[in-house]
């Protein structure tokens, strides 16, 4: 029977399936999550919502890497069997099954290019973020003093990369990773000219960061006056971390800074009245909001 010879030649795909199951099975064994050993809630760190992204990026890469080389020679073992099976050698026939593995090498080494590319930024953005958490750790150094800071706090579908607290204000702080450009030369241009609207980086400019960071202020600012009963001053702060940052012609509303200093920036500036009883009040709200979410089952963001 002809379809013998089609159907026969799929016992030498077993083991390649086999091995395939193995590698997704081996995918979803991953979880980098650290829960608490006293209450079992997820960790978070400076940066945390990157670093989920990051581990889902390196699965993601693991994947690609083990099951191309699977998938690749899958047309090859068939082609094979069928030469053993069949009755009548079609040369068109193998020459498919050879365009059909190089197609899928080529499918897969793009993606392993795309990962690369994604790690690469991925990584740029948690390294930035990280040093700016740590330095705005350095507000609650000694812990007396009336400063507080918050990492990945969630708010309209996303989250904010940190609020801070001071007697002074609350600050939304956003951080944006970009990589800096090299003239022919070699040497780094590292300038960035901050306007009301957008930023003027070397060959571009973006508008999103501005807007993103102004949105979420407005955000913060509406959701504590709610929950607090009481006018909240909220100031948006957007840091550029290995950038020079000219703000001559900048916003007035928002803060535009490297993030180098950033701890002895916020101390010195004051956004607005704001009362002991409302700061005392906005941080409750804070650290209930965090742990509420924390304690929801299936969140993995």
């Amino acid at each position: 029977m002809a379809w013998l010879e089609y159907l026969l030649p799929l016992i030498f795909l077993f083991p390649l399936a086999a091995l395939a199951v193995i590698v997704v099975a081996l995918r979803n064994l991953h979880d980098a999550r650290v829960r608490s050993p006293f209450d079992a809630h997820p960790l978070r760190e400076p940066g945390q919502a990157l670093r989920d992204r990051l581990d889902r990026a390196f699965a993601d890469l693991f994947l690609n890497g083990a099951l191309g080389p699977i998938a690749s020679m899958a047309p090859l073992v068939y082609g094979m069997g069928r030469m053993l099976f069949a009755s009548e050698q079609d040369w068109v026939e193998w020459a498919l099954y050879g365009v059909l593995s190089t197609l899928l090498v080529l499918l897969f080494c793009f993606l392993l290019m795309r990962d690369f590319q994604r790690i690469r930024r991925l990584k740029l953005g948690l390294a930035c973020e990280l040093a700016v958490g740590q330095e705005l750790e350095r507000l609650i150094r000694p812990e007396a003093h009336p400063y507080y800071v918050f990492h990945d706090v969630p708010a309209k579908g996303t989250r904010i990369n940190h609020v801070v607290v001071t007697p002074c204000g609350v600050f939304v702080v956003e951080t944006r990773a970009r990589t800096r450009p090299f003239t022919p030369a070699g040497k780094e241009i590292n300038l960035v000219t901050v306007e009301p609207t957008r930023l003027r980086f070397p060959g571009w400019s973006e508008r999103q960061p501005l807007e993103k960071t102004r949105e979420l202020t407005g955000w913060m600012g509406e959701w504590l006056s709610e929950l607090t009963g009481r006018a909240v001053p909220v100031m948006g702060v957007l840091t550029l971390p290995g950038w020079e940052v000219e703000t001559r012609h900048g916003p007035e509303d928002l803060l535009v800074v490297s993030g180098e200093d950033l701890a002895d920036r916020l101390v010195g500036l004051c956004p607005g009245e704001f009362d002991t009883e409302t700061h005392d009040t906005v941080i409750g709200v804070l650290m209930e909001r965090a742990a509420r979410l924390e304690r929801l089952p299936g969140r993995t963001d």
